[in-house]
């Protein structure tokens, strides 16, 4: 009776099969084995059509390192913090990478501060970067460093976590300024 039932279930996978199958002499003359049927084989390459991924731009990677953009400060400093030297390495290399790219840093600060004391701590900010970014491989004339003081802020609130947003330098390749 089991024979009978693996027999029936090896009939109704060969009729759903897209195309009749021929078996071997030899597997004709022996009787079915009694393990569980195998599944349905997938298609083989020649019959399905080849998908190339197009590579993904390390720039617009979000699990690249390259996609991460912003370097923040502590507050009323202008020295890159050990966390984003990591992140700047990077930047530095696809710049030594790709001579022809050039890039603008933006310096921002928080609203604290006179409006010329944040123009000018903006800039140290972004000149740091700049500098570090020349350190690591980037060429001079390929990055900008400007500074926006407190008027491209992030975070809108009046709380430290909001002004800690606001301490810090972008870096922007083209199309993105």
């Amino acid at each position: 009776m089991r024979k009978l039932m693996i027999a029936c279930a090896a009939l109704a996978l060969a009729a759903c099969q897209s195309a009749p199958t021929q078996p071997a002499p030899e597997a004709a003359a022996q009787p079915a084995p009694a393990a569980a049927p195998q599944p349905e084989p997938t298609p083989r390459a020649a019959e399905a059509p080849a998908v190339t991924a197009a590579p993904i731009d390390p720039l617009k990677d979000p699990a690249s390192v390259l996609s991460k953009r912003s370097v923040y400060f502590d507050f009323d400093k202008s020295q890159i913090r050990p966390e984003f030297r990591p992140t700047l390495d990077a930047h530095g290399q696809y710049l030594r990478d790709h001579r022809s790219v050039k890039i603008l840093i933006q310096g921002n600060a928080d609203e604290r501060g006179s409006r010329e004391y944040n123009v000018g701590l903006g800039q140290r900010r972004a000149d740091a970067v700049r500098r570090y970014l020349s350190l690591v491989g980037a060429a001079g004339a390929q990055v900008e460093a400007v500074s926006l003081g407190e008027e491209k802020p992030r975070c809108t609130q009046k709380t430290e976590a909001c002004w800690a947003e606001n301490r810090r330098a972008d870096i922007l390749y083209p199309g993105e300024y």
